[in-house]
């Protein structure tokens, strides 16, 4: 397989596992605070995070440590080289997620609520939903 097709391949499944981690974060947060998000509403929820941080990306209101954090990820998503190699089964893929998560709650968290809430694209219940997992008070 060429080298650009395994790029491709493992910017994918890195999304992928992403957004079943953050499903299964959210679901499990969920059962604590139940009728707050249906799981539709959680399964939709990825692509707004993913619109979120664009917005965040690109706000020039957003502190620049936040925008260089949020670039930071994606560069790290798109390069080959890893902390745990890719080809390991499981803890290939593992190592992105959480990276993921970790660098999602700490934009999350630095940008504040006010920011999330001012470029958030989803739902109410969504919003609510990504707040929580970031330990931010909702509006």
């Amino acid at each position: 397989m060429s080298e650009w097709w395994q790029v491709v391949l493992s910017i994918v499944v890195g999304l992928v596992l992403f957004w079943l981690v953050l499903v299964l974060v959210l679901w499990l947060e969920q059962r604590k605070h139940p009728g707050r998000a249906s799981l539709m509403d959680l399964l939709r929820l990825a692509p707004d995070v993913v619109r979120l941080l664009k917005h965040l990306a690109s706000d020039s209101a957003v502190p620049m440590g936040v925008r260089i954090w949020l670039g930071v990820l994606v560069v790290y998503l798109i390069s080959p080289i890893d902390l745990i190699p890719d080809f390991i089964p499981v803890l290939g893929y593992a190592d992105d997620a959480l990276i993921v998560v970790i660098a999602l709650r700490f934009a999350t968290r630095r940008a504040g609520s006010d920011a999330i809430t001012q470029h958030w694209p989803g739902t109410p219940d969504g919003l609510i939903a990504v707040l929580r997992l970031a330990g931010l008070p909702s509006p």
